[in-house]
């Protein structure tokens, strides 16, 4: 089967060879590069990834003769299983698709990564960025020294880990001031995230403005249903005359999670 095939099919209905197939790409040199690119984005899938996949995927982080995209896309293809492991643990055997050892590998070999001055700013972004889904002691300071510098990538990726490493609140709030819209809708996430309710005021214009781009307000949505349950339903009930399916999608699936 052709990888671009898997495109086109859910990954739950994916052929019991998939595996296979994403493994002997991610292992063949003569790979062209959107071949690599397509595989490495595909193992990252929870119904793909195993410890196989997840080895191949460190050994092509790690190999400096290859394009800073695919190393990039390697390690974000990291981040969902170590999202879940690290949320559902090990205790229930078939729960997490790898196994302990491969987790504590991943961790520790993404930190040593992070803190290899040698490997591409692009690289290291991408690696704090999946990371900081299975939180370490050594991310909150990461994650201040990419905000507090004037590198406008390095802050994006902050904001981004913001939302899962305690302790920027204030910082938070900061980027939501921020002319970047990125960085803005990062921090929109992260405060709804963190249920910031000094936020609260920033997430109501959000939602009430009808110049709020579509992405932001989706955003801001979920912050409001977050933050102010018992507030959700008159403020967002305002919305769902918009004739836009994806917003009345989101303010239904955002009250139905804060109803009794």
């Amino acid at each position: 089967m052709d990888l671009t095939t898997l495109t086109d099919i859910p990954p739950w209905q994916w052929p019991a060879d998939t595996g296979t197939l994403l493994l002997d790409t991610l292992r063949d040199d003569a790979a062209h590069e959107p071949e690599l690119l397509l595989a490495a984005e595909l193992a990252g899938d929870i119904t793909a990834i195993n410890d196989g996949l997840a080895d191949a995927l460190l050994v092509l982080l790690r190999r400096g003769d290859r394009s800073e995209p695919l190393r990039v896309r390697a390690a974000i293809s990291l981040g969902p299983v170590l999202e879940l492991a690290d949320t559902d643990g090990f205790d229930n055997l078939g729960d997490v698709p790898i196994t302990e050892q491969t987790f504590g590998r991943i961790r520790e070999s993404l930190r040593g990564l992070y803190r290899d001055v040698d490997v591409p700013a692009a690289v290291r972004r991408g690696i704090l960025e999946a990371s900081v889904r299975a939180p370490q002691d050594w991310h909150p300071g990461a994650v201040g020294v990419a905000w507090s510098g004037d590198d406008a990538a390095w802050r994006l990726t902050a904001v981004f880990c913001m939302q899962n490493v305690r302790g920027f609140d204030a910082q938070i709030l900061e980027a939501l001031d921020s002319p970047d819209p990125d960085i803005h809708y990062q921090a929109v996430v992260a405060a709804g995230n963190w249920e910031l309710t000094a936020a609260w005021s920033h997430m109501v214009a959000l939602v009430a403005s009808q110049d709020t781009e579509k992405s932001l307000l989706l955003a801001a949505i979920d912050a409001v249903a977050s933050m102010r349950p018992s507030k959700a339903a008159d403020i967002l009930s305002d919305i769902l005359d918009t004739g836009d399916e994806d917003i009345v999608v989101a303010v239904h699936e955002a009250l139905a999670m804060v109803e009794p």
